[in-house]
């Protein structure tokens, strides 16, 4: 398998591990270690995790594609998630959806051409009160219109512009 992992991330995976009597217990945290470095689950990880805790594949891929939070693919640098629930929806979230792809010239669920970020709907951010609501990796914006979503956006072409090239 042509699969690695950091070592500080293996280090946590064992740990993790023996805070389950049961080591298919630990499946889900060890998805969320490995995406949370790698930023998606490839085939090859499910595979390492299933040999890791002794499973065959099939039972981490179930997880896998049963939880929305997983991803199988790689995903632009940042993660633009629109709620979708109905008070976001009422309120223009899916405007406000639209706007995001029109200003990143990409489709939901796509990469942008220049690798920044992959918009999705997402169901329910928690913010009821306040939609459309939009999530920009762990940053949550509220009350979002055509004005905000254009903030969102230079605020975001700012802070690629500001980073090293590889």
């Amino acid at each position: 398998m042509a699969f690695s992992l950091k070592p500080e991330t293996l280090t946590r995976i064992d740990e993790v591990i023996t805070h389950y009597p049961v080591k298919r217990s630990a499946a889900l945290p060890l998805l969320h270690l490995v995406q949370e470095e790698q930023g998606y689950i490839s085939r090859d990880a499910i595979e390492w995790i299933a040999a890791k805790l002794e499973l065959q594949p099939i039972n981490v891929y179930e997880l896998v594609t049963f939880y929305p939070m997983f991803r199988q693919e790689p995903i632009g640098r940042r993660h633009i998630k629109v709620c979708r629930t109905l008070s976001c929806a009422l309120n223009g979230g899916y405007k406000v959806c639209e706007s995001l792809e029109k200003e990143f010239c990409t489709h939901r669920g796509e990469v942008s051409p220049d690798g920044e970020v992959t918009i999705e709907f997402v169901e329910c951010l928690a913010s009821c009160g306040s939609g459309p609501v939009v999530m920009v990796d762990d940053e949550l914006h509220e009350r979002v219109d055509a004005a905000k979503v254009s903030q969102i956006a230079e605020q975001i072409r700012r802070e690629a512009a500001a980073r090293p090239k590889a």
